[in-house]
């Protein structure tokens, strides 16, 4: 068939209203960054496959905003050279809003108020921050509680703080007795130490970190994440998925419950 000049023009106009027409994201993928040894939150099955608290938020939030979730796993220093670059769109693994991430990432509203823990060998003569003066300990490379160590390095006045690419080298090395203690998230260090002899949570370092999903600065992404994430915390969705991983329902008014802002400096 041979179209005219106004046929091929009203054909084409046509088709682009038909396109607009279609929801947004409408089959596109959320590129999902994530840390693949960090249960509860994420980690990956024996198959092979993401499963965990924030694979199942992440997975929620994609269907949502009319998207398909694909995640694939880094390290954790490399998450946020992932998000810096555009490399993903979001990236989950349970991690801390602070003001100097605000200045180079983009962060969703925080969904789990996080405190760290003390992980050491059973029978340790190591029973809170005051204990760890002289001893070696470890933490994950640019992590949250490995930042809060180093700045109270003078103050608690350990030997050595070591910098872990992974959580099972870091555990390992806490087993064999190469250091002393953790430092680590207390949720992911219980599910770690539930399936493993020999080690326990000697003390719980309570900090009023807010974790939450870290995105490219100023992502177009951002609010659409946003709004679903306070709409499942608003329809029962989060609650649900939290008693699910973490074994008990969430505690009224706190943040799995509770919608909020996109975070800034100083406001989260």
């Amino acid at each position: 068939m041979t179209l005219n000049r106004r046929t091929f023009l009203g054909a084409a106009t046509g088709l682009a209203l038909t396109l607009a027409s279609l929801p947004a994201g409408a089959d596109e993928v959320l590129r999902v960054g994530s840390y693949p040894a960090n249960p509860p939150w994420e980690n990956r099955n024996a198959d092979g496959a993401f499963e965990g608290f924030e694979v199942d938020i992440v997975n929620e939030i994609a269907r949502r905003i009319g998207r398909t979730a694909e995640i694939e796993g880094y390290d954790f220093r490399a998450l946020f050279v992932a998000t810096a670059s555009g490399r993903v769109d979001i990236v989950i693994s349970s991690l801390t809003i602070t003001d100097e991430r605000l200045q180079s990432q983009s962060f969703t509203q925080a969904y789990v108020e996080g405190a760290m823990g003390i992980g050491v060998r059973s029978g340790s003569d190591i029973h809170g921050l005051a204990d760890l003066r002289g001893r070696r300990i470890g933490t994950i490379a640019t992590s949250a509680p490995e930042t809060y160590m180093n700045e109270r390095a003078a103050e608690i006045g350990f030997a050595a703080n070591n910098s872990y690419d992974s959580t099972a080298n870091m555990l390992t090395d806490l087993m064999s007795g190469r250091i002393d203690a953790v430092v680590n998230d207390v949720v992911g260090l219980r599910y770690a130490f539930s399936q493993m002899q020999g080690l326990e949570v000697a003390y719980e370092i309570v900090t009023g970190e807010r974790f939450a999903m870290m995105m490219p600065k100023d992502s177009p992404l951002l609010q659409p994440v946003n709004d679903a994430i306070s709409a499942m915390k608003e329809d029962g969705t989060m609650a649900a998925l939290y008693e699910r991983w973490m074994g008990t329902p969430p505690a009224e008014g706190s943040l799995t419950v509770t919608p909020l802002p996109i975070p800034t400096p100083g406001n989260y």
